[in-house]
């Protein structure tokens, strides 16, 4: 990571950094004063999404159900296929507890961040000590995407939006595989609840 100057903040993103076993030993031998924002979502709709990604990168995966399930007759959910496995957050959360407070963390909701992209910026220009300065008048929503966007900038000559791999239409997941899923997570959300003090309202 770079120095940083007094009145500075270096920010640095990785989505694998909260699900890698190795990573809270690590960040917190570089520094124990860093601040950790995680972006959530309703694990069964991150999920989905995953397979989404992966689908359009390998046409010839297997249908979501199969690589979810290990046994679909009893609906025994396969815990080591990394789609499933990122969405048990309780887990991921009790290895970085183990090494920095619940103070040191901001949960974004990655559905209020959609619903409410202002409101949520608000929250992370509180927790990182920044006057805020993003507001509603900075995001419109794009219809086609689904997401807000980020108005054009000074300067610039178009609009900030999510990059094409976002907002692709999810294939159809029959509804008693997406019922065996939300009762799978739901005493693992339940759980996240309670270590967060935060209800994200995923049924």
């Amino acid at each position: 990571m770079p120095r940083t100057l007094e009145g500075q903040i270096t920010m640095e993103k990785t989505p694998s950094y909260f699900i890698t076993k190795e990573s809270p030993r690590r960040v917190h031998s570089m520094s124990r004063h860093t601040k950790l924002i995680v972006v959530v979502r309703d694990p069964v709709t991150r999920a989905i999404s995953d397979y989404t990604q992966t689908l359009s990168k390998s046409p010839r995966l297997p249908s979501f159900q199969r690589l979810a399930f290990r046994n679909t007759t009893t609906g025994l959910i396969d815990t080591s296929w990394s789609a499933i496995r990122i969405g048990i957050y309780a887990k991921h959360l009790e290895n970085w507890l183990r090494y920095f407070p619940l103070s040191r963390f901001l949960f974004v909701s990655g559905e209020w961040l959609v619903t409410d992209p202002a409101g949520e910026m608000g929250r992370v220009q509180d927790f990182l000590g920044l006057k805020r300065v993003v507001t509603d008048k900075h995001f419109y929503f794009n219809q086609t995407k689904g997401f807000p966007c980020l108005k054009k900038p000074e300067g610039s000559s178009r609009p900030r939006c999510l990059g094409k791999s976002k907002g692709r239409p999810h294939p159809l997941i029959p509804s008693e595989v997406l019922l065996k899923l939300r009762d799978f997570y739901r005493p693992f959300n339940l759980k996240f609840y309670q270590m967060t003090g935060q209800d994200f309202g995923w049924n």
